[in-house]
């Protein structure tokens, strides 16, 4: 589940820092956004809801600020269908619900599933993690 988190202009700097990242205004802005609202958002929305402050971002600084977070570990990046790719900023162990008809993506808690019967790794790697998605569809038929 995601918690909304409002945090200080300091406690973002740090965070990010401690993540290896240079803490630029725009990705202050980016992940001051992200945390604050707690949701699974695209690039797309990012790119719009960061604009509605008074200082504009490109879209290129959106996708490779985002890109950036989700490859120091402070977000997740979430491929819900080829189309569609959602940015987490809860990295705590979970797995996702996606509905194919509205777009929507919501957390499933990592304690409900078990995952069994993985295969043995190729010699040299190590395991980073596992991603589920439960896509789902409303039934057109009534259930009794």
């Amino acid at each position: 589940m995601l918690v909304k988190r409002t945090y200080t202009q300091e406690e973002l700097t740090a965070l990010l820092q401690r993540h290896g990242i240079n803490p630029t205004a725009q990705r202050l802005e980016i992940a001051r956004l992200l945390f604050a609202r707690a949701e699974h958002v695209s690039a797309e929305d990012v790119f719009m809801l960061v604009n509605t402050a008074a200082t504009p971002v490109s879209k290129a600084t959106v996708y490779n600020t985002l890109g950036l977070f989700a490859e120091r570990g402070l977000i997740r990046e979430v491929i819900a269908d080829p189309n569609k790719v959602f940015y987490d900023p809860n990295t705590a162990p979970h797995y996702h619900f996606y509905d194919v008809a509205t777009g929507q993506l919501t957390d499933i808690d990592a304690e409900g599933v078990q995952i069994t019967g993985l295969p043995s790794l190729p010699e040299g790697a190590r395991m980073e993690g596992v991603d589920v998605i439960v896509r789902l569809r409303q039934s057109d038929r009534p259930t009794h």
